[in-house]
Order: C-alpha cells, then structure tokens, then sequence
C-alpha cells in the first residue's frame, strides 16, 4: 500500500514467512489501512516484507508476493508477526534464524506484536522474556514449556505488554489491531474501521479466546437484543434483571447464556460499553468528567474515573490530552 496521503507517516511493516496463513496477513492491511483521519487521509503506511523478498508460500495453495526485504522492519514504527505453522512450533529459546533475528534486532524502537503462534518468534528472539503474552490455546501448553521465561496465559485474546503484544488466534488478531489502533488514534477511529470492516469494534484482551459454545444453538434464545437495548441506554441505571427481562428470562437462565455467548458476564460486558462510550466523549467533545459519567452510565466522576483507569490505563483526563490535546483536535 502506498504512503502517499498518509498522515504521521506511521510505518507498518508486516514481516511474512513461508507458511503464513492468508487470513493474519489480509486482516491487518484491511484494518490498518482503514484507518482513516477525519480529513479521509490513512493513518498508516503498511509494508508487507520477507526475509527474502519474492513468492512466499502459505498454508493455502496459492503464494503471496513480498516485494520488499528486512529493510522494511528496520524503518518501521510497528511491525507485526503473523503465524508460520510450518516453523513456530519447532522454535526454541534463541534457535532463531540469523537473518530472523537480525531483522528483529534492527526493530529495536518499534512495536512489535505478533498473531496467533507468531509469539513463538517473539519468544525464541528473547523479546517475551519476562513478560506477559498469549498465543492460540492449542499451542499455549507447548508455547509455556519451551519458554518458561515468558508468563503464559491462555485465556485470554491478546496481551499488552507496551513495546511487545502478542494475540490468540487469527480472529484474535483483528482485536488486537483495533486494540493499537484505538490506543494510536482514539476510540471513534477504530469504531469506524470496525464498522467498515464489520467487525465488533471492541473486545478487551481479557476476554476468553475459547468459548465453548461461541454461537447460541438454534434451540437457545440468543441475548442479541438484551445487548442492543442496553447499547441504546447506556446512561440509565440498568440492571442485571432489566437486562433479563427483554430476552424474557430469569437473570439465572440469562446471566448463563449471555456469558456462554459473550465469554463476558453481563456487567462485565455492560461496564467495557460504559467505558467505550465515555472514551468517544473524551475524545469528541469538551464536556467535564462528572457529565460523561453521568451520560456513559457510570453516575459519578468518581466511578468513572475508577472504571477507566482500570479498563483502559490511564484517567479520563489523561486519556483526554492524549487524543484532544487539552481543546483541540487529536494529538
């Protein structure tokens, strides 16, 4: 994709090897790249590069073109990993190709985040040692034996560790992006990506990645509609029995299905669609915090302040001069 238009400059350079699957690498140039300013101009500048560039194989039966080499990590501000199912696995603590780690190694400064088993590549380059990470559930127990430096935790989407993040699963990775494109540009950019895209726009990392019964069977009331009433009321003091009743059944049958759909349980869900919206407030408008919280549900500046810094890491007010610059547009 051409930088020309591109506001910032942000570079990002997706780093493929033989075996990538398809769909990790098509997901970021779909996100990333629709991510727009209010102006219409990109965001980001992506790069798709290879150790070697030219034909690389995927897991599909057709190959994919890199057109660019190692070059391109070393000027990237973010640079993704996606899987290679054909090596991942096999990789131990510093077993690294030369060239692969010397493409690493030349990252130093950037982010750096990997989908699904591409965390082993992180590992085996020593960036995870010590750290938090995630990668797809059916690896994590050989992705903890061979690194026991790195803190696994497998029930998660995606883990932010600053420098280094690392997601589950291929439709892991779609929030992992929205993740860093929110943090980069703010809460209304991503939604309209996930819009466009037509995606959720926000699952918090913390949400299990394996959910055993992830569609509600046929014979089961789906709780879509408790949710989509309670989006449109946000303000209001909603209640878990309120929530209930729109589907029609006891908060126990209710609060089972609803997590058996989401992975979440109501208010877990209900407060991450508070802090959503109290985001797109700080971000748009010059309202004091005690009147967001009172519009995103919350109640009181307090209670907002308490639930932002633990959902998104810092207050309301600092979270404001990051994407507002105190009154004016983004930062």
């Amino acid at each position: 994709m051409s930088g020309e238009g591109v506001v910032g400059g942000h570079r990002v350079a997706v780093l493929v090897r033989d075996g990538v699957l398809p769909m990790e690498l098509g997901l970021v140039h779909q996100l990333f790249g629709n991510a727009r300013s209010a102006q219409g101009a990109r965001l980001y500048d992506l790069t798709t590069c290879a150790l070697t560039p030219g034909l690389i194989r995927t897991d599909a039966d057709f190959p994919v073109h890199a057109e660019h080499g190692p070059e391109a990590v070393a000027a990237a501000d973010t640079v993704i990993v996606p899987a290679s199912h054909e090596e991942d696995e096999s990789l131990r603590p510093g077993e690294l190709s030369p060239a692969l780690a010397g493409a690493l190694e030349s990252a130093s400064g950037a982010r750096i985040a990997s989908i699904c088993t591409g965390a082993f590549v992180l590992a085996a380059a020593g960036l995870l040692d010590g750290r938090r990470a995630t990668t797809h559930w059916l690896s994590a127990d050989l992705f903890a034996r061979t690194f026991p430096a790195v803190t696994v935790d497998p029930d998660v989407l995606y883990v932010d560790e600053g420098p280094v993040l690392t997601s589950a699963g291929e439709a892991a990775g779609i929030d992992l992006c929205l993740h860093m494109i929110r943090g980069d540009h703010g809460a209304a950019v991503a939604a309209e990506v996930a819009r466009r895209t037509v995606v959720p726009p926000h699952r918090e990392g913390g949400q299990a990645q394996y959910i055993r019964r992830p569609v509600a069977e046929p014979r089961l009331t789906s709780t879509g509609r408790a949710r989509g009433w309670a989006q449109e009321r946000l303000g209001e003091p909603l209640t878990l029995a309120d929530l209930a009743a729109q589907e029609s059944m006891s908060v126990r049958t209710f609060s089972r299905r609803f997590r058996e759909e989401t992975g979440l349980t109501p208010m877990q869900w209900l407060t991450q669609r508070r802090v959503d919206r109290a985001r797109e407030l700080l971000e748009q408008t010059d309202r004091t915090v005690d009147r967001i919280a009172t519009e995103a549900g919350f109640g009181t500046g307090a209670s907002l302040r308490q639930h932002f810094q633990a959902g998104v890491g810092v207050s309301p007010g600092a979270y404001r001069v990051t994407f507002r610059g105190g009154r004016g547009g983004p930062a």
